[in-house]
């Protein structure tokens, strides 16, 4: 767990930005966060999707009038996947450098990292944490699908590569963000999730989602860094709170009642240095958006952190591994909703530290 990065109700954003501008994006990310800043995805561009920005590198990937899939019936499928393997391999084994391999995220289509690294640069000090982030495994593998439309993950086969090839994009952002003197954090993005457990997923088991959590994550501490899982619905919180992620990003603003019907868990999370992100500033009602305050949204966290006290967790542990952060990307939002959450997320987080810290 996170022994060693304490946020103390620090802001951090989701990524996704209603812009066209990667410069701008960049420019709003350290007006509102400097402390914790994050490179931006801007879905105006369609090669920054969820499921686009991170599908480079995968064996057998065709891209045909703007839709993507993997094509296992291409007579060169089996040599693609064995190719994928090898290259796996030797950067695992420390033939390749991971720089230099079918990992790494590209400037045509993931041009706000890029963006993100020169910021960074010239800057005079170091910020408190850097965040990244990354599609999760299980939202990938489900939407990413083969030549008949069926969903990677379903796959065993495909799903395993899924997993590296995101492993592989994870650490490669670890490690290309751990110069600049501070923490290094990865959200896996995992919107899917809401569905396990549902009919529509009646096929997937616990265990492979727990599973793909775990070599994620594992990438992650590997290279050092800190891995956090994003989920912006209701889930089964059970197979977040047991995993080895340090922090969980939920929407406080909407599921948090959710989160406590796992109290033990919640407590064995945080006892052992877990971070909750919570995402207490809503972002999928603009009718939300324009009614809540400043003042509303932190007596709506006072009243949440109470109920989490209430479990037997010290109000300083909480305060010390709280992160405040927007219940999810603005990427859908106007300008003006986005800019509204910018504002309340870095307001609310303000208020919540002058007052209890």
């Amino acid at each position: 767990m996170a022994k060693n990065f304490h946020p103390g109700c620090l802001p951090v954003l989701i990524g996704s930005l209603p812009l066209q501008d990667h410069s701008e994006g960049v420019k709003l990310v350290f007006e509102y966060t400097p402390e914790i800043p994050l490179w931006v995805q801007l879905p105006a561009y369609k090669e920054e999707g969820m499921i686009a920005q991170f599908q480079p590198g995968f064996p057998g990937l065709k891209l045909e009038k703007d839709k993507s899939f993997i094509d296992t019936s291409d007579p060169c499928f089996d040599d693609d996947l064995l190719e994928f393997y090898e290259d796996y391999m030797a950067v695992e084994e420390g033939e390749t450098d991971l720089e230099n391999s079918r990992f790494v995220l590209a400037a045509d289509t993931a041009k706000g990292f890029f963006s993100f690294v020169e910021q960074l640069q010239a800057l005079p000090d170091h910020p408190v944490a850097v965040k990244g982030q990354i599609t999760g495994p299980v939202t990938f593998g489900l939407g990413l699908t083969d030549q008949n439309g069926k969903a990677v993950f379903y796959n065993e086969q495909l799903r395993d590569a899924a997993v590296k090839l995101l492993a592989q994009k994870a650490r490669w952002q670890v490690k290309n963000l751990s110069g600049f003197g501070c923490p290094v954090i990865i959200f896996f993005d995992e919107p899917a999730l809401a569905g396990f457990g549902s009919s529509a997923f009646i096929t997937i088991s616990r265990d492979e989602v727990v599973n793909c959590f775990e070599e994620v994550i594992e990438a992650v501490h590997d290279e050092g860094g800190l891995a956090g899982i994003h989920v912006c619905a209701n889930a089964d919180w059970s197979l977040l709170l047991e995993s080895e992620t340090d922090i969980i990003s939920f929407d406080a603003y909407s599921f948090f009642d959710k989160l406590v019907l796992y109290p033990d868990l919640v407590k064995r999370f945080i006892q052992s240095g877990g971070i909750l992100a919570w995402g207490i500033v809503p972002t999928l009602n603009s009718d939300d958006i324009e009614k809540e305050t400043t003042d509303s949204l932190v007596a709506a966290w006072e009243k949440q952190a109470l109920a989490i006290q209430a479990m037997g967790i010290d109000k300083s542990t909480i305060l010390d591994q709280t992160l405040i952060t927007p219940s999810c990307g603005t990427g859908s939002l106007s300008l003006d909703h986005a800019k509204k959450v910018l504002v309340l997320t870095r307001q609310v987080s303000d208020i919540i530290r002058k007052k209890f810290l």
